[in-house]
């Protein structure tokens, strides 16, 4: 399955695809009563800096690990009013088991810096998706600004225009 072709839904109920967001995305499962969640301001930071050079963070919230808010209208305040985010925020999913979002069964086989693949560890795991469609996964406690994802981020942005 082509990662652009997915559909995904905006915590406002707007149907779209991946693939309407050009360039580099990073795409990660966010969690608002999470003790990650200070990782907000840091993905904020990174919207801000590569918004305009074609670069988009995705959240996607997710209550699997029982540390998200009840609504996605709950969800989307607490993440503008407490870190100021910009970025979509998508509606709630899951992302581990059968009835994981197709986003994530597909993103979840993707295996991280130790070769592991498969289930989603914890919330704030990060998978950064190259315009070509290469995917990159980072864990968990890894910062969104961490030298080893601003790396691919910076690598996979096009090139400035004279």
């Amino acid at each position: 399955m082509n990662l652009d072709d997915i559909p995904i839904t905006t915590t406002t109920g707007e149907s779209t695809t991946l693939g309407a967001f050009d360039g580099v995305r990073l795409i990660v499962n966010v969690a608002s009563r999470c003790g990650l969640a200070p990782q907000y301001e840091k993905l904020e930071t990174l919207q801000k800096t590569y918004g305009d050079k074609g670069f988009t963070v995705l959240g996607f919230p997710s209550n699997q690990f029982l540390q998200e808010l009840s609504t996605d209208e709950a969800i989307q305040e607490y993440c503008s009013m407490t870190w100021g985010v910009t970025f979509p925020i998508f509606e709630k999913i899951r992302v581990n088991g059968r009835n994981a979002h197709p986003l994530y069964k597909e993103l979840t086989k993707t295996p991280d810096v130790n070769g592991k693949s498969g289930r989603i560890s914890w919330n704030f795991e990060k998978f950064v998706v190259t315009p070509d469609g290469t995917v990159h996964r980072f864990s968990p406690r890894t910062e969104p600004d961490d030298p080893a994802i601003l790396k691919v981020i910076e690598a996979s942005l096009p090139a400035p225009t004279q």
